[in-house]
């Protein structure tokens, strides 16, 4: 019965329920940059590029056997994925910065002032 109370506790920590709602979060993360990539910037920024090289699909590029049209998309998606992360991150850092920079009170807050009259009062 022990090990199945301790596997319960591991489970239950909050670490490791904060890091199973990452992983899903980033799972339906990813699924949207690869519906971006490939449903939108594919289509309408590679497209001229795309004809030009005489290929319809993105997929198709290939060099021999060596299919380098997946590891562009792949390059791609990565890179949008970085940005944004990256946009989100000094997003945060800017945020939690000015939180930081705030100055404190000018003056002893109003329990401080009434702490300071008390003990006045009993040194008198």
């Amino acid at each position: 019965m022990g090990f199945f109370k301790e596997f319960k506790e591991f489970i239950l920590k909050g670490n490791i329920l904060d890091l199973a709602v990452a992983v899903v979060i980033g799972t339906a993360f990813g699924a949207i940059i690869s519906s971006l990539v490939d449903d939108v910037i594919t289509p309408l920024l590679l497209t001229p590029a795309l004809k030009a090289a005489n290929v319809e699909d993105l997929n198709k590029l290939t060099w021999g056997a060596v299919k380098y049209g997946n590891f562009l998309s792949a390059v791609l998606k990565f890179t949008v994925i970085a940005l944004v992360l990256f946009s989100l991150i000094k997003t945060m850092n800017a945020i939690m910065k000015k939180k930081e920079e705030t100055p404190p009170p000018a003056g002893p807050s109003s329990t401080d002032q009434l702490l300071m009259e008390i003990r006045d009062a009993l040194k008198k």
